[in-house]
This record gives C-alpha cells, sequence and structure tokens, in this order.
C-alpha cells in the first residue's frame, strides 16, 4: 500500500486529491496539513510513501519543509513531489536540490496524478521530464560557470554519459534507444551512478549533473 501525505494551504484541492487517491485500491492517504510545520510532524509521525508539498504555504513553505523532511535520515524512504500552479514555478529548482523527487503542476490529470504517485513510490523521479528540462536549463542559466567536480572521477565513462543523459531530462528507454542498449542495462547505469554519487533519487541526479558541468545550459558553448 502506498502511504500518501497531503501537503497544501487549499482544503478544496486536498480534499479533491483525497478522493483521487484513496478511490485507487494500492493508495491510501494517510494524513493531511495545511502548511510546513504541519507537513513535517505528520511525515515524522506517519512515514508516508509519498508527500505531494504545495510549494506555497503559509509559515514554514513548502521549500523549506521539502529540506527538512530530505535531511531527516529517518525519513530517508518518504519521497516528495512538489505541487506547483505553473510548469516554471522560480522555486521549482530549489525543491529539486533541496531532495524533491520531482514535480507536478496542479491542474495535471486525474491519471497523470495517479502515475506520478506511484512512479516515485517506486523509486522513479522528475516527472514530466520534457518539462523538467526546460526548467533547470532555465534557472541554470541563470548560474555562474560551474567548476569541474571532482566527484566525477568516481564514474565510469559510460556512467558520465548516462548521468549526461539524464540530465537532460530522457528517461532509461530513451537512454537506452540512445546508446543502443537494452532499458535494463540502462537502468543499471543510472542505479550505480545514483550509488557512487550519493543522490537521493533521479532528480538528485539531475541537479548534480547540472551544478558539476556535466550538462551545460545555453549560454555555455
Amino acid at each position: 500500500m502506498i502511504k500518501v501525505l497531503l501537503a497544501d494551504d487549499q482544503v478544496l484541492v486536498r480534499a479533491g486529491f483525497r478522493a483521487l487517491l484513496d478511490a485507487q485500491a494500492d493508495i491510501e492517504v494517510v494524513g493531511e496539513a495545511s502548511d510546513g510545520e504541519e507537513a513535517l510532524a505528520q511525515a515524522r509521525r506517519l512515514r508516508p510513501s509519498v508527500i505531494l508539498m504545495d510549494i506555497r504555504m503559509p509559515g514554514l513553505d513548502g521549500l523549506e519543509a521539502t529540506r527538512r523532511i530530505a535531511s531527516d535520515e529517518r525519513l530517508d524512504g518518504v519521497k516528495i513531489v512538489i505541487l506547483t500552479t505553473f510548469e516554471l514555478d522560480e522555486y521549482v529548482f530549489e525543491a529539486l536540490r533541496g531532495g524533491a523527487s520531482g514535480f507536478l503542476v496542479k491542474d495535471t490529470e486525474p491519471v497523470e496524478l495517479i502515475h506520478a504517485v506511484r512512479a516515485v513510490a517506486d523509486g522513479d523521479a522528475l516527472l514530466s521530464p520534457s518539462v523538467t528540462r526546460r526548467l533547470i536549463a532555465e534557472f541554470a542559466a541563470r548560474a555562474k560557470e560551474p567548476a569541474p567536480s571532482p566527484r566525477l572521477n568516481a564514474l565510469t565513462e559510460r556512467e558520465r554519459e548516462v548521468m549526461a543523459l539524464v540530465g537532460e531530462g530522457l528517461s532509461n528507454e530513451e537512454i537506452a534507444a540512445r546508446l543502443v542498449v537494452s532499458p535494463a542495462t540502462a537502468k543499471t547505469h543510472v542505479s550505480r551512478t545514483m550509488v557512487k554519487l550519493n543522490a537521493r533519487d533521479r532528480a538528485q541526479l539531475v541537479v548534480f549533473a547540472y551544478e558539476s558541468g556535466l550538462v551545460k545550459p545555453g549560454w555555455l558553448p
């Protein structure tokens, strides 16, 4: 059973998500929170599989709540999906850097929301890869040019290649097609890269790909 915590200051939004998710045989909404402090307390008490976290809430916002949950070793298995009104929300990149596993726009189709919860609970991340690719490129372009990271030395040439493709927003299937390998092989390379870099999930792998300079936004040749 996938246990979900809903964190949103709008009662109607929580009610709509609860009705949709509770109707699924493998998903159960175990709690609700109206602000970041409550989300943090509920996460520690309930240990949900997935938190759907609104990024803008009164008091402690979703961004800081995400950072605190992601840095709490007791909540290591908790995955966070950021909910935002706009695809290019200025805080989403910071949320991914802070430990979120991905994001969804609030007006997403019901079937996509259900798929997202299941995918993140299963260990996948970075929902809507094409949108995420645009978002990360947008905000990485405003940052200073990164210095090469020594952490890349731990990776094989193929693992660097795979991480760069993950950073571009490609799925395992798309990576497999690009490298002419099986999806299982692509997934193995991604998993080994995450382990070597101690990445919480695929989303952090993408952020690291940009921050280390392995993937370069449009402002670099």
